[in-house]
């Protein structure tokens, strides 16, 4: 019988690594957590650049604290609740995109398929790392290989 992890969304760590909640769904959390980025993501569109990347860093960092201290609460490193990397990856994603429902779409999906798949230094950075940063910046790099894709294709027109 797998283990019960009893999280407190009352604990403002275990909110926020948990994605307001969105982490403990039943099936595909991290699927479900990476929605949690979209109010972050319509709040800064139209910001300067560097207020974004601003936001990203915040976002980040405060990850590496929320993210570790939640794993230390339940004794887990990276439980599949904790979906706060995903959030800050997502946001990484679509920093500077023109929102649309078609890029928010293709960013969802560029985002999730680095995050799953793990290509190269996102895989060596999941396997190298531990803690707070360990969860957050395998995600991070997901989120930036992500932007790169998702500006691409803003830049030839496939997306506009």
């Amino acid at each position: 019988m797998a283990k019960q992890y009893v999280f407190n969304l009352k604990k403002p760590h275990q909110f926020f690594a948990l994605g307001f909640g969105l982490g403990l769904a039943k099936k595909a959390p991290g699927t479900f957590g990476t929605f949690a980025a979209l109010p972050f993501i319509f709040a800064t569109q139209g910001a300067p650049i560097w207020l974004q990347c601003l936001v990203a860093i915040v976002m980040t960092l405060f990850g590496i604290w929320v993210c570790g201290k939640t794993a230390d609460d339940v004794n887990v490193h990276d439980h599949p609740a904790i979906v706060w990397d995903e959030v800050a990856g997502f946001y990484i994603t679509m920093i500077g995109a023109a929102l649309s429902w078609q890029s928010l779409i293709v960013g969802f999906i560029l985002f999730r398929f680095f995050d799953i798949l793990k290509p190269g230094p996102i895989r060596w950075l999941d396997k190298r790392l531990h803690g707070g940063s360990g969860i957050m910046l395998d995600d991070v790099l997901a989120g930036i290989f992500s932007l790169i894709c998702v500006q691409a294709l803003f830049k030839t027109g496939i997306l506009v």
